[in-house]
């Protein structure tokens, strides 16, 4: 039988036969400074820095666009504003119209005298001056508007083109729901007009149908309550038709427009 072989120790290793493996030395990581993280990109993935160019081109497309949205923006807040202004007014307005219910006031020529303009022997060379006495008529119809008239008013009568003579308006305050009648003198001085006029003017009053443009201008200020508006221009413009031009007219036909210039 064959004998069985035991190993025996081996004997130890002398520090001249000991095999010494090279150490790697630590990996020193760089450590990101504090408020940093670290981005981990796979190797598949390339990034290319782009050209200054470009950048410089990204810049100015950036601004631009900041620029247009600010732009866009305050558009949009000033158009806000403006209908937020209307509605308002709209609301001011509507409120007022259901406290005071405005009425437009009513205007016409009550009475007319005439002198100064001789037909009986009219001459193209002769100047005229005409003097006309009018009688106006102001109604207030409204309950709780009164109507301040200012100073700076005007009056003329026309014939056809001619200013026959021009004058002012008294200034004074019409409460609610008052009919106030007053006169005022227009004169007019060293009036031409051309021998086609006189003679139309001869045939119209040999007709008893001459007709007159009076035409006035007032500055106001409408009063509701205790506000006062800003002063507005009232214009009446009268088509009146006389049956003479004298003393003694009488006004056959009239119709007076009224209308405002509210600045």
């Amino acid at each position: 039988m064959a004998e069985r072989v035991h190993p025996r120790d081996s004997p130890p290793v002398s520090e001249e036969h000991a095999v010494v493996k090279p150490q790697s030395p630590p990996s020193e990581k760089p450590v990101p400074p504090p408020g940093t993280y670290v981005i981990k990109i796979p190797k598949d993935i390339i990034h290319r820095v782009p050209p200054p160019e470009n950048a410089r081109r990204y810049e100015q497309y950036t601004r631009k666009s900041q620029r247009r949205n600010r732009r866009c923006c305050c558009f949009c807040w000033f158009i806000g504003i403006i209908f937020i202004l209307i509605v308002l007014l709209g609301i001011t307005a509507g409120i007022f119209y259901l406290v005071f219910r405005p009425k437009a006031p009513n205007y016409s020529i009550e009475n007319i005298n005439i002198r100064g303009i001789n037909l009986t022997s009219p001459s193209s060379t002769a100047a005229i001056s005409p003097e006309f006495d009018v009688t106006v008529k102001s109604d207030n119809p409204n309950n709780k508007i009164g109507i301040s008239y200012l100073k700076d008013s005007s009056a003329e009568i026309f014939y056809k083109d001619v200013r026959l003579c021009n004058g002012v308006l008294p200034a004074f305050y019409q409460p609610s729901n008052n009919v106030t009648v007053f006169k005022t003198v227009l004169k007019g001085n060293g009036i031409k007009m051309r021998s086609e006029d006189l003679k139309a003017m001869v045939t119209a009053q040999s007709k008893r149908k001459v007709p007159l443009m009076v035409k006035l201008r007032a500055p106001v200020k409408i009063k509701a309550g205790l506000v006062k508006t800003w002063k507005i221009t009232v214009k009446v413009d009268c088509d009146l038709t006389v049956d003479r031009l004298m003393v003694d007219a009488k006004i056959v036909t009239k119709d007076c427009n009224f209308s405002v210039d509210l600045w």
